[in-house]
């Protein structure tokens, strides 16, 4: 009721400073120009009409078509952008005094105007959602006009401080939940596809299941992130076994394992900005008290790059594992995999794909230094530990084509998170279990599978990996 009240207080605002502005700068209805109305809200009026000014280049924004938004984004990139003159003047005055006078005017010499042009139009009611929106257009415009960087690096500083930690609230999400919120929790289901209600109340009815979201004040009823947890007594090392088989209702011996095992973003244009390490953090601290018998905290992950990865690495002939990665490829493409093959066929991939992952996770490196697999890096860098690849973890036609069914146990140790997190930042190092980097260890046995089937399945199969610490 309180949110309520403000909202209504703004608005009144907003719509008396309306009819305090000339009316030449608002035009005929619809057709008001969006660059004189941004240009005005920078002028620095009273706050009664900024907010009113505010409000109409948020309406005319939503009237533009996709070319007239992009010319927007373009002025905002050009028109908005420091004063170079009064930047070398302040730097030049700094270096003559270097005081902390000077350097005030140094900075706010450099702050770019869409910094305040985005604070004075978040200031009109319900601007929060419709500027997230902005980021999310001008995201997908990226790619072919980097000249809106600028625009998008700014975007992403303010939401850092609108979006901080401190403004979030971690709430339950289960069946009781306003069906308005589970409607939104199947759209943006984004790892395993909730195939209606009946599959979403099978993952949030049980008492072995939970599912959490953080939510923001300014975005009611919108969840920014959410995670869905499966409390078993062993780690698992397939999905079936989390969304498929019956749960583990009534007594027996009580749950020693929280599984994490699809994590969500749900706002495109809050993309960068972080909020999974803090849920799944928040999440353990919450199971624990809850759950005291919880030992093991891990993830069932996806593995979302590594068939484009192995495909990529198979055409390139000075690549470390060209000849085995295409040599696995010839060996699934000539059988029915996973369906089709022999036992020893079978074995043959299995002991090929393994450790080619091993190699995926541990030595495939990005530019930075750092694990190519974006759900590795997203993880590793919160402190998990490579605990378990997981062969056949995912045989749905999406696993498949993304990552020939490989699924991966990441294990959150709250006694080891904070020096994995640190060995990661500092160094890249990737904390991963005996089994895990024992997989290496059979790249230099490995052959071409093409037609040497027998001689891949003479090798030893992986064997199942203990848990560890």
């Amino acid at each position: 009721m309180n949110v309520s009240f403000l909202q209504e207080l703004l608005s009144s605002v907003a719509e008396q400073g309306r009819s305090l502005l000339p009316k030449a700068l608002f035009g005929n209805a619809g057709s008001e120009n969006i660059e004189e109305l941004s240009t005005a809200l920078l002028s620095g009026r009273g706050e009664a009409s900024g907010v009113a000014i505010a409000r109409a280049v948020l309406d005319r924004y939503a009237q533009l078509d996709a070319e007239q938004r992009l010319a927007f984004f373009r002025f905002l990139a050009r028109d908005m952008q420091p004063d170079p003159a009064l930047v070398a003047e302040a730097a030049r005055e700094h270096l003559e005094s270097c005081s902390d006078a000077s350097m005030a005017k140094l900075q706010k010499a450099l702050e770019s105007p869409r910094m305040e042009f985005f604070r004075r139009l978040h200031l009109t009611p319900g601007a929060t959602p419709e500027i997230v929106g902005m980021r999310r257009d001008l995201l997908r415009l990226l790619r072919d006009e980097p000249s809106l960087v600028p625009v998008d690096a700014d975007l992403r500083r303010l939401f850092y401080v609108w979006f901080n930690r401190g403004f979030l609230v971690l709430r339950r999400i289960d069946w009781n939940t306003p069906a308005a919120i589970l409607e939104k929790i199947i759209h943006y289901e984004a790892v395993h596809e909730i195939q209606g209600w009946d599959d979403l109340r099978r993952r949030l009815d049980p008492t072995d299941r939970r599912c959490f979201a953080f939510f923001h004040p300014s975005l009611i009823d919108e969840p920014l992130v959410f995670v869905e947890v499966a409390l078993l007594r062993d780690i698992p090392d397939a999905i079936g076994v989390v969304l498929e088989e019956p749960h583990a209702e009534g007594p027996g011996k009580p749950p020693t394992t929280a599984v994490f095992y699809s994590i969500s973003n749900c706002q495109e244009g809050l993309k960068g900005i972080s909020f999974g390490n803090f849920l799944l953090k928040q999440v353990v601290e919450e199971l624990m008290r809850e759950t005291p018998s919880l030992k093991n905290f891990v993830t069932l992950s996806p593995v979302p790059q590594f068939a484009a990865w192995l495909e990529k690495a198979a055409k390139q002939e000075n690549h470390p594992i060209a000849d085995e990665a295409q040599g696995l490829l010839e060996a699934i493409q000539r059988s029915d995999w996973p369906n089709g093959t022999d036992e020893a066929e079978q074995t043959a991939i299995e002991t090929s794909m393994m450790a080619l992952a091993a190699h995926y996770f541990l030595a495939a490196k990005g530019f930075d230094g750092r694990p190519v697999d974006p759900v590795a890096r997203f993880h590793l860098g919160n402190g998990a530990r490579l605990e378990r690849i997981n062969f056949l973890g995912d045989p749905s036609e999406k696993g498949l084509r993304e990552a020939w069914g490989l699924m991966v146990n990441y294990r959150y140790d709250p006694k080891e998170i904070e020096s994995n997190h640190e060995d990661y930042a500092n160094s890249g190092l990737v904390a991963a279990s005996r089994a895990v980097r024992a997989m290496l260890k059979l790249k230099p046995k490995m052959r071409a599978l093409a037609g040497d089937a027998a001689t891949q399945a003479a090798l030893p199969p992986p064997q199942p990996e203990r848990a560890e610490g």
